[in-house]
């Protein structure tokens, strides 16, 4: 049972990538899912969340109208597409995923992926 997150990579300033945060041994869309990032020297940060009722969506101010988040259940995924980045996106990414709870400031969760780097270069 584990969840891994996946698709980080280098990219210039108003690229894009697609982050993965697929589930193994669990079915995904019975849990919420949100994404955090950590850079370093800095505290980890909710990115986005995908909730488990109604598939409701959060956002953090700084990744509003360029972070999507969205599941692909028959691939038991959730994805984090991430457009215009910015240089102060670089950080690793971790995706966490519950069967109760979900939110950007919640910590507890029942899995957390291994982290995916991002890096913005400008």
């Amino acid at each position: 049972v584990q969840l891994q997150a996946s698709g980080g990579g280098l990219v210039q300033a108003g690229g894009s990538l697609r982050l993965a945060c697929t589930a193994s041994g669990f079915t995904l869309d019975y849990y919420g899912v949100c994404w955090f990032r950590q850079a370093p020297g800095k505290e980890r940060e909710g990115v986005s969340c995908i909730y488990l009722s109604g598939g409701n969506t959060h956002y953090a101010d700084s990744v509003k109208g360029r972070f999507t988040i969205f599941r692909d259940n028959a691939k038991n995924t959730v994805y984090l597409q991430t457009n215009s980045l910015k240089p102060e996106d670089t950080a690793i990414y971790y995706c966490a995923a519950d069967r109760v709870s979900v939110g950007l400031w919640q910590h507890e969760y029942d899995y957390w992926g291994q982290g995916t780097q991002v890096t913005v270069s400008s």
